[in-house]
């Protein structure tokens, strides 16, 4: 597709919408994204900036499809989960066949202090489509480090809520969340308290508007408050955030002290949310060669792998390795033991 000259009949009622019009098209034609992680919230958003003609999405996830993702993934579908790719790669399949015209890259790859740079630094807003809040805290540093927008998200039980934050201009995440991220075991889990499938779709939707607004040159419209949205019991809250910015003397608006995108704060496991999961990565670690490492496990337990991740399940384990050395250690929520695994049958 020539970006200067987009082709305008596809989007033909979203161009006769009078704040996006021709022109407020042919800028979101120019426009990139960035969606971190491509489950619940991460498909909805891929799917409709795809659909809306964003220039250009890079889908990057860290993950693996499961039957259980169905229920509110909305991108994917059984025969996505048999064909054990990544969700990074099975998005672009499915993106690129909603809209050719745009450009879909996907990475599978884990977002980390390390790459988020290399991910990020050519795109005009970035959207949240994670399951935890060291990412978050991560993506809300390289925001205000580099002046990227981004828009934050995140669903649990029937509850969503989401902000955008305009570097220099509006509260970021560190502003509402004085202390960073919640301990664990102080907040609701998806175990712990399910989720209900529409409010994703709601979320991700006020996500995506969000970004449609600043990608189409319509930054006036942004959304400066808070918004929490409960389903189950009708409940929607706006909560302006001016005085929040103007009093916080924030460490990262304010000081520029980016602990997270230093390394200087987060770590290099994470217990998967509603998964009984353990994510493991080795930032030094080089790439691994899955044909090798396949040979290698032969008989010790049952071995199937593709070009892009591979899978040793034993008795009461399933460990999925990636070519980056990341790997996903299922059947436990105990690190200790996650990396005893990987120890014992991968290597240290």
């Amino acid at each position: 597709m020539n970006e200067s000259q987009p082709n305008l009949d596809r989007y033909a009622r979203q161009t006769r919408y009078q704040p996006i019009g021709e022109a407020g098209q042919r800028e979101l034609a120019r426009g990139r994204v960035l969606v971190c992680g491509c489950g619940a919230l991460g498909s909805v958003l891929a799917n409709t900036l795809v659909r809306a003609g964003v220039g250009m999405v890079r889908v990057v996830d860290r993950d693996f499809l499961e039957i259980n993702n169905l229920q509110r993934q909305v991108l994917y579908d059984e025969q996505d989960v048999a064909s054990g790719l990544p969700k990074a790669i099975a998005a672009q399949a499915k993106l690129r066949q909603i809209n050719s015209a745009v450009t879909i890259e996907a990475v599978v790859a884990d977002v980390t202090a390390d790459n988020i740079a290399q991910l990020a630094d050519d795109v005009d807003v970035i959207v949240d489509g994670t399951d935890n809040f060291e990412t978050r805290f991560l993506i809300n540093d390289y925001s205000l480090q580099s002046g990227t927008p981004w828009v934050y998200g995140g669903c649990i039980g029937a509850e969503g809520q989401t902000m955008t934050i305009l570097p220099a201009e509006s509260a970021c995440l560190h502003c509402l969340m004085e202390q960073g991220p919640p301990p664990p075991g102080t907040t609701p889990t998806c175990d712990s308290a399910g989720i209900l499938g529409p409010i994703i779709n709601v979320i991700a939707s006020i996500q995506a508007s969000e970004a449609i607004k600043i990608l189409s040159g319509n930054r006036q419209a942004v959304s400066r408050t808070l918004q929490v949205i409960e389903l189950w019991d009708n409940r929607l809250r706006q909560i302006n955030l001016d005085s929040l910015r103007a009093a916080a003397n924030c460490p990262v608006c304010d000081q520029q002290q980016y602990r997270w995108l230093t390394g200087d704060r987060g770590s290099h496991t994470a217990v998967l949310c509603g998964r009984n999961a353990v994510q493991l990565s080795f930032p030094d670690q080089g790439e691994l060669k899955l044909d090798s490492l396949a040979e290698k496990l032969e008989g010790i337990g049952t071995v199937s792998h593709n070009p892009y991740l591979l899978r040793l399940d034993l008795d009461a384990h399933r460990i999925t390795v990636f070519p980056d050395g990341r790997a996903i250690v299922q059947g436990t929520e105990d690190e200790t033991e996650a990396r005893t695994l990987y120890a014992r049958f991968i290597g240290s």
